[in-house]
């Protein structure tokens, strides 16, 4: 009889163990809503001023990390239980295929092969690749970089695209877009090619400010959307609820003057969700 106590007593302390064990076994990107004080994991860039930047002092500014922090006030999260975590290029699919993140807020264009491995919402930004110039340079358009200098990063699409508009170009490669923006500063480059929301962040710097222009050439679409593990099609219509609200409230206009006004960006106007512009 005290063996039968025994083993109901421990048996009722295994249940407890399993019923906690389940109830902390959600995934770890979001441990619990907010009214029970848990964190969300947004991914970012951390190198990208105007869009996602980690500041020297540890806090983060840009359009995207708005974009992030307001999607998640809607999802019922404070900025304080917001945890950015850093999602480069390359490692952006698996980071959510592994649970890192939630979601991804990092200039992430929607393309065919990337919803093959992911979903999205939105589109909630148009960009297109530019040029990026001094603001005394006599280049207009892309042809005028024939025996020119054009600055972009090892193994940039933006770059060959261009070569392909001026073969005679002088391509110089750099490691990151910093070193291009302060080559082009100094003179010993004459043009910079990307996504003009990103040339237009490191347009918009202290430190460069009234130094260069956009050209405004539309060389190509890109539909930046946030990334969401596959099949979480619950989240994906909760962050496009989301967008929604940001546009229609006036917070989308507001965010994209603040990090981007400086220079003088013509930016598009809110793309509607669920069109993707070719």
């Amino acid at each position: 009889m005290k063996l039968r106590k025994v083993t109901a007593a421990s048996a009722a302390v295994l249940a407890l163990a399993v019923g906690a064990t389940a109830c902390g076994s959600s995934d770890n990107n979001s441990s619990s809503s907010s009214s029970g004080g848990g964190k969300i994991k947004i991914g970012i860039k951390y190198d990208q001023p105007g869009l996602g930047l980690k500041e020297p002092n540890g806090s983060f500014s840009g359009f995207d990390v708005d974009v992030a922090t307001y999607v998640a006030g809607k999802l019922g999260y404070k900025p304080s239980q917001i945890e950015f975590v850093e999602t480069k290029s390359a490692d952006r699919e698996n980071a959510l295929q592994r649970g890192d993140v939630k979601f991804i807020v990092a200039s992430y264009s929607i393309t065919d092969e990337r919803k093959q491995k992911v979903d999205f919402a939105g589109p909630y930004f148009l960009a297109h690749q530019d040029l990026l110039v001094k603001q005394d340079s006599k280049i207009t358009k892309g042809t005028d970089l024939n025996g020119k200098k054009l600055c972009s990063v090892t193994g940039s699409t933006s770059a060959q695209k261009i070569v392909k508009i001026a073969p005679k170009v002088n391509l110089k490669e750099n490691s990151g877009y910093s070193e291009c923006v302060s080559s082009l500063q100094s003179g010993a480059v004459d043009a910079l090619t990307t996504d003009d929301s990103i040339l237009a962040g490191y347009a918009s710097q202290a430190q460069y400010k009234g130094q260069f222009k956009l050209l405004g050439l539309k060389l190509s679409n890109e539909n930046y959307g946030i990334g969401v593990k596959k099949g979480d099609t619950a989240t994906v219509n909760k962050i496009n609820d989301a967008l929604k609200s940001m546009v229609s409230d006036g917070t989308w206009k507001k965010d994209v003057d603040k990090n981007f006004g400086p220079a003088k960006y013509k930016y598009e106007p809110a793309p509607k969700i669920g069109v993707i512009v070719q």
